[in-house]
């Protein structure tokens, strides 16, 4: 049954790519992917009842560790009418616990894991458990796909799994759904770059300087996007070549929410490249000015290569990219002009830039939802997560001899005030709201980590962030630090989403868990 349901499942598009690839041995143009959400999609729960979100992280140490956190709701103690009267300040607030537990650990790779990426969920359907993908990329040119469960694992697979918890010194809570599925390797270098813009495409990056895209219903190679190996001038600065030639290979892209185009930036280039996702084809070049580069610390000794680059939106609502340099992040508008930079003196002493991400506030007004408040978050090298908001109306007029506005820095979250000193190498943000209410208000549960190997997860509300952002408004400490869990490994990359409550009548079973995987054998 689970083959048939992923033929039916299957856009018209994937059928229309197995004739051409029938007829034509090399596929010149991969299907264009289906309309996919906009970032950070909102997670709906009943917030009396637990919470539980299925963490994933991968290391130095060739490691894929597997965490899931259940949050359980704050018990609320009954008010007097005087009480009710007056607000509770925010430190008398009841606490809301948190428990740890390992769902799987082990040896993924032969080096270490450099990212990972999340499908989003299989398509609900009465009495069968949902389905999510996850892909592992390596410095060993290998990506590897797992099947994971959708679900908190069922009270009886936590019955059973007791006596083994009491022997092991963490909290075991391990789901027989999750399974490995096989390995992808038509790259010829470290893998740099993973993503799934749905369900039914995954996109790679490597440092064989290809995109390449793949067909999630069978793993097929439908395309690769072939961008140029930079030429050597001189010595290599950095570690990623060998003498005599250039660094070379994709760092990052970033689809476009439409599906339609793709950026992507690479190694030893001052530029970024435009991608046609419909026909395969490079759209164009954009360079990076030179003055542009020295503003944001790319002088003339350095490299000058974009190192992350993301889609997203400002509060007007209009569609921007971000893309951070090694210590600096440019926000262009969709016309490619660069727009503002981030990094200004409010930050204080600048510090290497790891991860950025756009996350839609969505703060209620007058009893409407807004969600074209949108923040960029950026994660940092002293262990802070910085938010910015790139709207017009904050944009600060440049210092002396600048040319670029500076965006408004709104919250930060983390940080030595925070008793975060290293490092957030990865970060995740998990918007949810009350399913009860209509326009409920905003929440997210931010996931950080870094090589201290320490998992931290928070909880920020959107009027925290949204509010700030009017004038005379100052950036303060954001969030509230829920529990922090110990890996023992130096984590280099990190994915996670909040686990669907399991539907009636979906209860896992042994005999299902062997039905699927002889199923799966018949359709290959």
């Amino acid at each position: 049954m689970v083959a048939k349901r992923k033929r039916e499942a299957a856009p018209d598009g994937d059928r229309a790519d197995s004739k051409a690839a029938a007829k034509k041995p090399k596929a010149s143009t991969p299907a264009a992917p289906a309309k996919t959400p906009r970032p950070t999609a909102v997670t709906k729960l009943d917030t009396n009842s637990p919470v539980t979100i299925q963490i994933i992280a991968g290391s130095y140490d060739r490691v894929l560790h597997g965490v899931t956190v259940t949050v359980n709701p704050a018990i609320v103690p009954a008010k007097t009418p005087a009480q009710k009267k007056k607000p509770a300040p925010k430190e008398d607030a009841p606490k809301q616990t948190v428990t740890f537990a390992d769902t799987f650990l082990f040896n993924a790779h032969n080096s270490a894991i450099r990212c990972l990426a999340l499908s989003p969920p299989s398509a609900p359907a009465p009495g069968q458990s949902q389905k999510v993908l996850l892909a592992t990329g390596s410095t060993d040119e290998r990506i590897n796909i797992y099947n994971l469960s959708a679900h908190p694992p069922s009270a009886r697979a936590a019955d059973d799994q007791q006596a083994l918890s009491s022997l092991a010194p963490r909290p075991i809570l391990e789901n027989p759904k999750n399974r490995e599925l096989g390995t992808l390797l038509h790259h010829a270098a470290n893998i740099t770059r993973l993503a799934f813009p749905n369900r039914s495409k995954l996109l790679s990056a490597a440092e064989d300087s290809t995109v390449a895209v793949t067909r999630s219903r069978d793993w097929t190679l439908l395309h690769s996007f072939k961008c140029p190996v930079p030429k050597a001038y001189g010595r290599p600065s950095g570690d990623t070549a060998a003498l005599g030639t250039a660094p070379a290979g994709v760092n990052d892209f970033a689809v476009h929410p439409s599906n339609k185009i793709m950026i992507s930036v690479s190694k030893g280039e001052r530029c970024m490249r435009l991608w046609n996702l419909e026909t395969g084809k490079k759209s164009r070049v954009l360079n990076f000015e030179r003055v542009v580069l020295g503003e944001v610390g790319e002088g003339r000794h350095s490299t000058g290569e974009a190192r992350r680059i993301v889609w997203g939106s400002s509060r007007d609502g209009e569609d921007e990219f971000a893309v951070a340099f090694e210590r600096d992040v440019l926000v262009f508008g969709m016309d490619c002009l660069p727009r503002c930079r981030v990094m200004g003196e409010e930050v204080g002493v600048k510090t290497k830039v790891h991860e950025i991400c756009y996350v839609r506030v969505g703060q209620n007004k007058d009893g409407e939802r807004d969600d074209e408040e949108a923040v960029l978050v950026v994660s940092t090298e002293d262990g802070r997560l910085l938010f910015f908001s790139t709207a017009a109306e904050d944009l600060a007029e440049p210092p002396k001899d600048k040319t670029l506005p500076i965006a408004k820095l709104v919250g930060q979250l983390g940080g030595k005030e925070a008793g975060v000193a290293g490092r957030i190498k990865d970060f995740m943000v998990l918007p949810v709201e009350d399913e009860e209410e209509e326009n409920g208000t905003r929440s997210f549960f931010i996931v950080t980590a870094g090589s201290d190997g320490r998992i931290r997860l928070w909880q920020v509300g959107a009027g925290e962030l949204l509010g700030q952002t009017r004038p005379g408004k100052q950036h303060t400490q954001a969030g509230d630090l829920l529990g922090v869990y110990e890996t023992q490994n130096r984590i280099t990359c990190l994915e996670a989403f909040v686990m669907i409550t399991r539907p009636a009548g979906a209860e896992e079973s042994e005999y299902e868990f062997e039905s699927d995987e002889s199923e799966d054998r018949d359709e290959e």
